[in-house]
């Protein structure tokens, strides 16, 4: 059962991951679109970089959680060995 739950949650992560670096990196993209076609300016590159930078800070932040999270069950499970 253990195996199972470590799949679903890879599987979790995998998709969490790459919607937290996607979404950003298109909106700026689409923002930098719109403010070039009604403003004509060039700042698509410029907003594309920021969503990329926005993208993985998202990902560092959620692979640091999951990491404390991994620790923190690593601990509980070796408090529970100790206890029984």
């Amino acid at each position: 059962m253990k195996y199972r739950k470590e799949v679903f949650r890879s599987l979790s992560l995998i998709t969490q991951l790459g919607i937290h670096v996607m979404v950003p990196m298109f909106m700026c993209l689409f923002l930098g679109i719109m403010i070039d076609k009604y403003f004509n300016t060039a700042t698509t590159v410029w907003l594309l970089f920021l969503g990329i930078l926005a993208g993985g800070r998202n990902a560092y932040i959620l692979a640091k959680s999951v990491l404390n999270q991994n620790v923190d069950e690593t601990k509980r499970e070796k408090d529970n060995e100790k206890k029984s």
